[in-house]
């Protein structure tokens, strides 16, 4: 049975002395509600929703997960095994670059694979042939609020550029996937883009069976126009007479991540602050390379003010500064929200610092450790 949902703040309390910080909660009743959204767009829109490993690869709720989603999508060979291995369905397997060993390694498991290049399709062609075989094309157009993540800036190397390269290569292809979009949550910005490649491509889109549009569409945000989403994903279905596919990461898991911290110290310079048990550069790096303040779960517009900050030696590694509902003691405890995506993906041991479990909070209310990090794991990292 579907619990109701709970305040975080008040799950964390309730768990305080069974569960060690740092970890990493993701919470199944939230991660249901994203995924019901992709479900209705794939029922109305006739499109199929892969998983984007990149963003989230948190296999012990790929249970939960793989009813609403038809397979996955990779950005290497590790990625594209992972799929393989603990979701199954569709193997979607794409590299910037591929080598010759992960070519052949790959195609014995992957159901699609998808070239950065021309140069690159037409060197593996004949040892994929027998597979559906895709290429990523650069727009030379993107969404993207960061310079460092738009695939369409200048001297990009992501994806195929020139029409006339794209001539050439047409009659070895099956589909292709344009990845322009960075949390775009902009439906009219959306429609715009995939009205641009339906004018640009039409030569090619016509001859296709499949289309890929990537991930970074944001159409699971409360409030997204998703009748009109579905009806524009259909029209360009039908206009091609072709297969859409749609890489949600973040969209399909935002939102149900936190990263549970505790207070070990607090400082004042100038003003207090609140020295947690995790930190930005070891586990959200994300918001380090982005330069972006943690979503604090619990922040309040008035009250005492804090900044928190990680615990690792960098003099940057702060995740924001935040009021909060009353005055924080050593021993508080901090969740910190969209915890997610780009985190246990991304975490790293620099310093040493002790690497957070990862805890799941199942449909049923049950608090389940699936992964504990200790010194063994640090120790294994290195040589």
């Amino acid at each position: 049975m579907l619990i109701a949902e709970k305040p975080i703040r008040e799950i964390v309390h309730e768990h305080r002395a069974s569960l060690p910080t740092p970890y990493y909660l993701i919470d199944e009743a939230r991660l249901l509600n994203n995924l019901k959204k992709i479900e209705r767009v794939r029922e109305r829109s006739g499109a199929k929703a892969v998983l984007a490993l990149k963003c989230f690869s948190t296999w012990a709720v790929f249970d939960l997960m793989r009813p609403y989603l038809d397979g996955t999508t990779s950005s290497s060979l590790y990625e594209a095994r992972l799929g393989h291995e603990k979701f199954g369905k569709e193997v979607h397997a794409y590299s910037v670059a591929f080598s010759d060993d992960e070519v052949d390694a790959v195609r014995r498991f992957a159901t699609k694979v998808i070239f950065n290049s021309v140069s690159q399709l037409n060197r593996f062609y004949p040892a994929v042939k027998t597979l559906p075989v895709g290429l990523r094309i650069n727009p030379g157009v993107s969404h993207s609020h960061f310079d460092l993540a738009d695939p369409a800036r200048r001297h990009s190397r992501l994806g195929a550029s020139s029409l006339d390269e794209l001539r050439e290569a047409a009659p070895l292809l099956n589909g292709t996937m344009f990845h322009m979009n960075c949390e775009n949550d902009d439906f009219e910005k959306f429609s715009a883009l995939l009205d641009h490649i339906g004018r640009r491509y039409e030569f090619l889109l016509e001859r296709l069976d499949w289309v890929s549009l990537g991930g970074g569409i944001y159409f699971t945000k409360e409030g997204y126009p998703l009748d009109a989403f579905c009806e524009k994903l259909k029209d360009f279905a039908r206009r091609f007479d072709v297969r859409l596919y749609l890489e949600p990461g973040e969209t399909a898991i935002t939102s149900s991540g936190f990263l549970v911290t505790r207070v070990l110290d607090i400082v004042h310079n100038e003003m207090d602050i609140a020295v947690v048990d995790a930190a930005v550069e070891t586990h959200m790096l994300d918001l380090l390379i982005y330069q972006t303040p943690a979503k604090m779960e619990g922040a309040a517009k008035e009250g005492p003010v804090y900044m928190v900050a990680g615990r690792t030696c960098l003099a940057g590694d702060i995740f924001g500064t935040y009021a909060f509902p009353e005055k924080l003691q050593v021993g508080s405890l901090i969740p910190i929200a969209d915890a997610a995506g780009y985190t246990m993906v991304k975490k790293n041991w620099f310093n040493g610092i002790p690497m957070p479990s990862i805890v799941v909070r199942r449909l049923d209310g049950r608090m389940e450790t699936v992964k504990r990090f200790t010194y063994d794991d640090y120790l294994n990292s290195l040589s």
